[in-house]
């Protein structure tokens, strides 16, 4: 993975903070344990309410917290006041989530000006031992001088014009 010189230099509680403020991470119980910059992880502890019919950890809570760790990677790379959007990802399934946690890391592959690529690997966790589930490359977008809301009140910023194109 290249070295990645941050834009702000307080990036890490940039992101930390932001990612307090996602309430559907906080819903599903996920926590980010790593923050360097083009680098990213979270953890996401298997519990009631996050499987599928056959108890596998469901993809849709796997894609979530890969999705979130490839946003965050791309934001640590990012100035003070910018934020950032999703613009797609394709995410490819290559075994069942079966354990105690997911683990997505992801890393910037081509940060750029206005979009950033990034890549993620989501790990299923059982006994210590990790079983990749799931691949995800990812396009994000930086929204530049729209700060994070910064609170429940706080209005969205407008999505851009013709959906980042």
């Amino acid at each position: 993975m290249p070295d990645f010189e941050p834009a702000d230099p307080g990036f890490a509680d940039r992101v930390r903070a932001s990612f307090a403020r996602q309430g559907f991470m906080s819903a599903l119980g996920a926590e980010l344990t790593v923050v360097e910059p083009g680098r990213c992880e979270i953890h996401l502890p298997f519990r009631e309410g996050l499987g599928q019919q056959h108890g596998y950890f469901h993809a849709g809570a796997m894609a979530a917290v890969a999705d979130s760790a490839g946003g965050y990677a791309a934001y640590t790379l990012m100035g003070a006041r910018d934020s950032v959007l999703t613009v797609e990802y394709k995410i490819n399934l290559l075994a069942p989530g079966r354990g105690e946690e997911v683990v997505a890391r992801a890393w910037v592959v081509r940060p750029g000006r206005t979009l950033t690529v990034c890549q993620v690997e989501a790990f299923a966790v059982a006994a210590g031992a990790e079983t990749l589930c799931a691949t995800m490359q990812q396009t994000v977008i930086r929204l530049a001088d729209r700060p994070d809301a910064s609170g429940a009140a706080a209005e969205p910023p407008e999505p851009p014009a013709n959906g980042g194109a």
